[in-house]
């Protein structure tokens, strides 16, 4: 199967959140407290796909943060923060959920991330992601990570199936 063909059957998308939703830096402020940079372009993609019925699935290795309420804010309710063993953690939610490996995409930027490409589908990555990672993902994206990868690819499937640019009046569940 072409990769036009495996995006068409996406209904679910996975994606870590350092250097996959945000472009991996962390700025330390006085208080000690640490901020990241999310970007709006990802932003309406991922919220034009839940209104369209699409799963959001966010998998972090990191710590929970403030990225949560921007997040929910986009109308991505399931965000899992601190998973230590990502293809372990995926393959039981895939099978605790009946997912089909056709219909899950999953973008993530570094090693952690790398055996879950077995476990899917349509395997991505940004284009800043580390070398490993770039070289087994089905998809690099000619974007880095924050800066519009995720949106990247959430077109490629709308597109895919004729919802790109079109605002569902009530999204599908």
């Amino acid at each position: 199967m072409d990769l036009l063909q495996r995006f068409k059957k996406v209904r679910v998308f996975m994606f870590d959140i350092d250097g996959v939703l945000t472009n991996g830096d962390i700025l330390v402020l006085e208080s000690g407290e640490m901020a990241r940079v999310m970007n709006t372009k990802d932003g309406y993609a991922l919220q034009l796909a839940v209104k369209h019925g699409y799963k959001i699935i966010i998998i972090s290795g990191s710590a929970p943060s403030a990225t949560q309420l921007r997040l929910n804010r986009l109308g991505i309710e399931e965000v899992h923060f601190q998973v230590k063993d990502k293809k372990v953690f995926v393959a039981a939610l895939m099978e605790k959920r009946n997912m089909n490996a056709e219909e899950v995409l999953f973008m993530g930027d570094d090693l952690p991330d790398l055996p879950v490409f077995d476990l899917v589908s349509v395997s991505c990555c940004p284009a800043d992601a580390v070398g490993d990672v770039q070289r087994a993902a089905q998809f690099v994206s000619i974007f880095p990570g924050g800066r519009g990868c995720v949106r990247e690819v959430i077109e490629k499937v709308l597109r895919a199936n004729d919802q790109w640019g079109v605002e569902p009046l009530i999204a599908s569940t």
